[in-house]
């Protein structure tokens, strides 16, 4: 769509007032590399000035919505410390961003959301979920702090002790069992979710636009809150992480069976 400024990992497409957004590393599984993360961090500002976009439906190319980060480009982060900053505060910039902007997100969560996939999926305002896909943040079982993941959001969108439970194991969420804890809205078969997640952006789209907007922006100040209260110290913690032993040791396991 001409007026986007995106790299070719993120495609966005006017569908009337609504503006469809898909992550495009679909041989990838939409794993998060330098360019995704680079280009999401830079997406929310121009969806924000984009003054026809009433709504954005959020989805990925192919099989997954997005399979986390890319081992290789993890990899990259653990050996230059300057990309490992540039990372840093491109992933401030996705959540803060993505929580200011004014236009509701519509999530259409396609197949597995894993890491920042994950994250993307809790920072979205109403999530449709094909029931074959799953949510995970295994940030802890590979040896990293999940500075913009599951730990500043969930709290707020489910139980502490749950929010514990799936940070801390990084276990695989069902659809069902996301939409029982209200981590997702509705659950749909999975050739069904993207024109669900379109019609409900399309009804948004129709409603008064100053009143969606400011509610919107109401309800969005009770996370935004929460996430400025501790996403300096998540990232402080995660740039540790990055070189802990137990990191590199997985990195080493994973990247030697490719």
């Amino acid at each position: 769509m001409t007026g986007y400024d995106v790299p070719g990992a993120i495609e966005v497409e006017a569908d009337g007032a609504v503006r469809i957004v898909r992550l495009n590393r679909p041989e990838q599984l939409n794993a998060t590399n330098r360019e995704l993360h680079r280009g999401l961090a830079e997406l929310w500002p121009q969806v924000d000035a984009d003054l026809e976009a009433r709504a954005v439906v959020l989805t990925g190319n192919g099989r997954a919505f997005s399979a986390g980060g890319d081992m290789s480009y993890i990899d990259e982060l653990t050996k230059d410390a300057g990309l490992r900053e540039e990372s840093l505060v491109d992933g401030k910039a996705i959540v803060t961003r993505m929580l200011a902007c004014r236009v509701p997100v519509v999530a259409a969560v396609n197949g597995p959301a894993v890491g920042l996939g994950c994250s993307l999926v809790a920072l979205s305002d109403i999530v449709f979920m094909a029931e074959g896909a799953y949510l995970a943040d295994p940030h802890v079982a590979v040896g990293l702090v999940a500075a913009d993941g599951g730990p500043i959001t969930w709290p707020l969108l489910i139980s502490m002790q749950l929010a514990k439970e799936y940070a801390l194991t990084g276990d695989r969420i069902p659809a069902a069992r996301a939409a029982q804890i209200g981590l997702v809205n509705h659950v749909c078969p999975d050739g069904d979710v993207l024109e669900q997640a379109l019609a409900c952006a399309h009804r948004i789209a129709k409603l008064p636009r100053r009143a969606t907007e400011d509610t919107k922006r109401l309800l969005n100040l009770h996370m935004e809150r929460a996430v400025l209260a501790t996403i300096d110290f998540a990232l402080a913690a995660e740039d540790r992480s990055f070189t802990s032993p137990e990191l590199r040791a997985n990195l080493d396991r994973f990247l030697d069976k490719g």
